[in-house]
């Protein structure tokens, strides 16, 4: 294993790992140089097994014995390794989940080859929130969508927090980046797909009204908490689709709406 001892916050070798929770710039900056976080030991082991590449690893040095086998299987990647107070000042948190690694992100899949053999595709329109993202990733994976689209304005899948909410799913769900939206919702229509708003209108049919058609490839698209989907974008799609609410509710969390939905129109 490539084991380097660091002893200094300024060290030009872990720039990967510097100010992490400053958002707004790694959020820009990540996806500009083609990498990105996998944070904890689990999250790191899902990325490699999802056959992702790292570029090196970022650990104290009481989880070497524990990460041995990762380190050894990976011989030319670095492994920085120093104490807890030197990695905290360098990411700016206390890490407490193991091990980080810098993983180079990969190569972006045209849409339409994504989602050639797809029956069930979630879209995420605006969803900037990466809680938020996380957490349909996982609901996705866990209930059978094939694939999952972002709009232009979405929040980074790949974020450290999506990747941490989402358990590590996010890399088990083919996904990527629309370059125009809503017009996207044409080339999903070309595709084959019908295209389902989650949106409480005077016309939304309800979900299970949905599910009974036993539609054979179906796009939902899921909006952002507040503002919800774009006017456009209602414009453009075949339907509206709401979840039935009791007791004076109006709506749920759009990652719980998500997890409802994908069970009730997964693909029979």
């Amino acid at each position: 294993m490539s084991v380097v001892w660091i002893d200094g916050a300024g060290d030009p070798r872990v720039a990967d790992y510097t100010h992490l929770t400053d958002v707004h710039l790694r959020k820009v900056r990540e996806p500009a140089e083609g990498l990105y976080i996998a944070e904890s030991s689990r999250v790191l082991r899902r990325a490699l097994a999802a056959g992702h590449r790292p570029r090196s690893f970022f650990l104290a040095d009481k989880w070497l014995e524990g990460l041995g086998d990762v380190l050894e299987a990976h011989p030319d990647v670095p492994a920085f390794v120093g104490a807890p107070e030197l990695l905290e000042e360098i990411t700016g948190f206390h890490l407490h989940r193991g091990a980080m690694a810098a993983m180079h992100r990969p190569a972006p899949v045209p849409v339409e080859s994504l989602l050639a053999d797809a029956r069930r595709v979630a879209v995420l329109e605006d969803i900037t929130d990466h809680t938020n993202v996380g957490a349909i990733f996982r609901s996705a994976a866990a209930l059978g969508v094939d694939a999952v689209l972002v709009t232009p304005r979405c929040g980074d899948p790949l974020y450290r927090r999506s990747i941490r909410v989402s358990m590590g799913t996010v890399f088990q769900v083919p996904w990527a980046r629309l370059d125009e939206w809503p017009a996207g919702v044409e080339t999903l229509r070309d595709l084959g797909f019908t295209v389902a708003a989650m949106e409480l209108t005077e016309d939304a049919v309800d979900l299970d009204a949905l599910a009974a058609r036993d539609v054979e490839r179906l796009a939902l698209v899921l909006g952002t908490e507040g503002a919800g989907i774009l006017p456009e974008t209602l414009d453009a799609v075949d339907l509206a689709v709401k979840i039935p609410m009791r007791a004076g509710v109006d709506s749920l969390n759009v990652a719980a709406a998500s997890a409802v939905a994908f069970w009730e129109l997964r693909a029979r």
